[in-house]
């Protein structure tokens, strides 16, 4: 997970790679973290959400904080769950451990909540995303080593096409997204992009457009995972290995584990 890496440099504005796509956009989603004791991270944030290829992308709605945005790719996430408590809305829980560059040290027990409702649809996408990505690159194999940046430094970024503002209709590279629950798009000229392609497993072979297609807007610092990654650091692919386990444990009381990919 990264904090304070998704954001345009005026806070408007969301920032993913050159050839991630924006499947879900929800508004008015609840942010909460447990058991972490930082004071940027201790109030619950409202705001947007983002469901990518790639990640999940928090976009906190106050100006004056100085959390700004906050993102979980997939292959971050741990012992994800579904809450059902008898008294407040559902929500999502689990654990998500920090990448290289995101600003941050720590694995925070992260909370989502819809007050506008969609908690088990989204729980159902978020794996089914998670799943499909696995399959991709599997999550244990290394990042394209040629694509890191041995040096931090500043990236360009650019206003995205059009098409990577929402889901084009029907199933996106085998992921059918639940737009019946959640009909918002992002608001029009805000979604921006680096140059670079995405440096995790996503849904799907990532396809970046081609470098200069679109009009500079500005820079930012080089994004996490692309600053200071040795390559001679990078973990062995190792084939056997099997994505984050999420949770198969019994569930407690009040809640409910999310349906496995075979319920999807």
């Amino acid at each position: 997970m990264s904090l304070n890496t998704s954001h345009t440099p005026d806070g408007n504005g969301v920032l993913i790679y050159n050839g991630e796509m924006i499947l879900l956009y929800i508004t008015d989603v609840k942010l909460k973290f447990e058991k972490y004791d930082v004071k940027s991270f201790k109030s619950t944030k409202s705001g947007a959400l983002y469901l990518t290829s790639h990640r999940i992308i928090f976009m906190n709605s106050s100006k004056k904080d100085d959390f700004k945005s906050f993102a979980m790719p997939f292959h971050s996430f741990r012992d994800v769950k579904l809450e059902q408590p008898l008294l407040a809305p559902n929500y999502l829980k689990g654990w998500v451990q920090p990448i290289p560059g995101g600003n941050f040290d720590g694995c925070p027990e992260w909370r989502l909540s819809f007050p506008k409702g969609g908690c088990i649809e989204f729980g159902q996408a978020l794996l089914r995303a998670a799943d499909l990505a696995s399959r991709s690159r599997p999550f244990s194999a290394p990042p394209a080593y040629g694509a890191l940046i041995p040096e931090p430094q500043q990236q360009t970024y650019y206003q995205a096409a059009p098409t990577y503002y929402y889901a084009q209709q029907g199933a996106y590279q085998g992921f059918q997204a639940p737009t019946n629950v959640f009909p918002e798009q992002p608001p029009a000229g805000n979604v921006y992009i680096y140059d670079i392609p995405p440096p995790y497993p996503g849904i799907g072979q990532t396809t970046p457009y081609p470098s200069g297609q679109f009009q500079a807007v500005g820079t930012v610092p080089a994004p996490p995972a692309y600053v200071n990654v040795p390559q001679a650091t990078q973990p062995g692919y190792n084939p056997n290995v099997v994505p984050p386990a999420y949770s198969q444990q019994p569930p407690q009381q009040q809640a409910a584990p999310l349906p496995n990919k075979e319920a999807l």
